[in-house]
């Protein structure tokens, strides 16, 4: 008999939030293609606070390996070029008016692997989050065990159901790496 107060589906749908987190944040690494997300991590210094790049211009790839962002105000096309130029992507940003055109430059060898490495740390970082998660899931299990709220047989078949959890997202966080990693080394 399952108990009310534990809730594998939470657990997973915690272990769930790291895994696209960890997408999120690989879908900013750069790649030698020219994607708006690449921008997503920017934030630019408008009207006194600070604020991501989609609330004070539009970006869109009209080639392959160039972005072109168009600055919704005036005043405001400095501070996205000095908040691009400060952040470490390593862009060039040029302006026209209120466009800014940023060429996104062929990725080297040396530039890959640091952004391989980049990708591994994210992961880690999953990893260790979904981790968090069934250590949580394993505390209130024992707590449970412990006010009697379980049977012994419960809370390990239980414990059981939340490692297959993390072993599945671990998986899963793994094969995000290693789509990235093909992506960023793909010439």
């Amino acid at each position: 008999m399952a108990t009310p107060e534990f809730d594998l589906n939470d657990l997973k749908r915690r272990m769930q939030g790291a895994v696209s987190s960890l997408s999120k944040d690989l879908g900013s690494l750069r790649t030698g293609r020219a994607t708006p997300s690449l921008l997503d991590p920017i934030q630019v210094d408008a009207y006194g606070s600070m604020m991501p790049m989609a609330q004070v211009a539009t970006v869109s790839v009209p080639e392959p390996r160039l972005l072109s962002i168009s600055v919704w105000d005036r005043s405001m096309v400095t501070a996205v070029e000095k908040a691009i130029r400060e952040s470490d992507l390593g862009l060039n940003p040029q302006t026209e008016g209120q466009t800014i055109r940023l060429r996104i430059p062929e990725m080297n060898e040396q530039r890959r692997k640091e952004m391989v490495k980049v990708a591994h740390k994210y992961t880690e970082e999953a990893r260790v989050a979904v981790r968090h998660v069934r250590r949580d899931g394993l505390d209130h299990l024992k707590k449970l065990l412990k006010d009697s709220a379980i049977s012994e047989d419960d809370e390990k078949r239980q414990a059981a159901d939340v490692q297959k959890a993390t072993d599945q997202f671990i998986a899963e966080i793994d094969g995000v790496l290693a789509s990235k990693e093909k992506e960023i080394m793909q010439v």
